[in-house]
């Protein structure tokens, strides 16, 4: 931003302080005058030693006028100069603030905010172009990223889906035996289609295009449940729900997505057998929880934080039978910060993981 040359902080404090100490000095002169020269005559007079000395003789400090004047005088200017300094610094300290409070927003995952300090070029506004620019690089950077794994995404869809129609088509052919690679190979592609289309939805959170209307997480976390209780079933592990009306402002696809990711995660790494996941929502004056904790091995917390990274699968905790694309708790994140919110992962004394999902309260009831 090409800004008009003004003067510089540095100038501008050495100004203000300066225009500052000449008022305390003004007020300092006529305190002086009022006490040590007035009486005298109105023309040029310099005061001899003896004035000055005589404000310590004895006498002022008896049940005078003047001590008590002075007192007064003295306490006036020490709030005086409190209360002006920091005014002054607080005057100056402002574009400071903005600058921090546009740090605070970005490092929230906001790139698209900018301060747009205004005003002439000094070192302030240089620090606030420069953090802007800063700003807008970053964001350019992180769109285009995402463009390039939607697009990406996109272009894989159609190769993987013309393959699986070859495979099952193959599958199907009577004159054809099927054999043990066929099946690998269908496998393979499937997973291929479940990357693909994770990924399409991982850039989907990530951009925040979506519309947002009144949910109530609890009728969510049961029709995740209900979509994923075969798959409980397959594997032995009984799900749990409890939960009143809670109340919240979002995606109904995205939120439910988040829940049967979480929810999956959960049932997939459990024990072998006997396993439990407990699925609860809370609705408090500030945020509306969810929480989804399972049983399982226990798990290391340095190991537990870094399941949330894109294609972390946790291998201490994987079956054979479900190794996943390793973007569940990554998409799960993505979506809950698209909404404003934030994603706790915490290790389980007894073994396993609780995750908590607090998103911003709505005062609206759902119906």
């Amino acid at each position: 931003m090409d800004r008009t040359p003004g003067l510089s902080v540095r100038l501008k404090l050495t100004l203000s302080y300066a225009g500052f100490l000449m008022i305390a000095g003004t007020l300092l002169l006529a305190a002086v005058w009022a006490f040590l020269l007035r009486g005298r005559s109105n023309g040029l007079y310099v005061p001899a030693l003896s004035d000055f000395l005589r404000v310590f003789h004895p006498s002022n400090f008896g049940p005078t006028v003047f001590v008590p004047a002075a007192m007064l005088v003295l306490a006036f200017l020490l709030v005086f100069g409190l209360a002006g300094g920091w005014l002054l610094a607080g005057r100056m300290l402002v574009p400071l603030n903005r600058i921090t409070d546009a740090a605070r927003t970005a490092a929230g995952g906001s790139l698209s905010h900018r301060i747009e300090l205004e005003g002439r070029k000094d070192e302030f506004r240089e620090l606030a172009d420069a953090f802007d620019g800063m700003l807008a690089r970053l964001e350019a950077h992180v769109a285009e990223q995402r463009r390039f794994a939607a697009n990406a995404s996109h272009e894989l869809r159609t190769p993987l889906a013309i393959m699986q129609t070859m495979l099952d088509v193959a599958r199907n052919d009577p004159s054809r035996e099927s054999s043990e690679f066929d099946e690998r190979l269908r496998v393979v592609n499937a997973r291929a289609i479940d990357l693909t289309e994770a990924l399409l939805l991982l850039s989907r959170a990530d951009r925040g295009s979506f519309a947002r209307d009144d949910v109530d997480l609890s009728l969510i976390a049961e029709e995740a449940t209900e979509t994923l209780l075969p798959l409980a079933e397959k594997h032995g592990v009984v799900v749990e729900t409890s939960g009143d009306v809670t109340p919240a402002v979002g995606s109904h696809a995205l939120l439910l997505q988040l829940t049967t990711n979480l929810l999956h995660n959960a049932i997939v790494h459990n024990l072998p057998e006997n396993g439990t996941v407990r699925v609860g929502t809370t609705a408090g004056p500030q945020a509306a929880v969810l929480t989804v904790e399972n049983t399982g091995d226990k798990l290391n917390p340095h190991m537990v934080s870094t399941l949330t990274e894109p294609f972390q699968r946790g291998t201490e905790r994987i079956r054979g039978d479900h190794v996943g694309a390793g973007l569940g708790l990554a998409i799960a994140k993505s979506i809950t910060q698209a909404h404003d919110g934030t994603l706790s992962l915490t290790p389980r004394a007894d073994g396993g993981l609780r995750v908590t999902v607090r998103l911003p309260a709505t005062a609206r009831q759902v119906p």
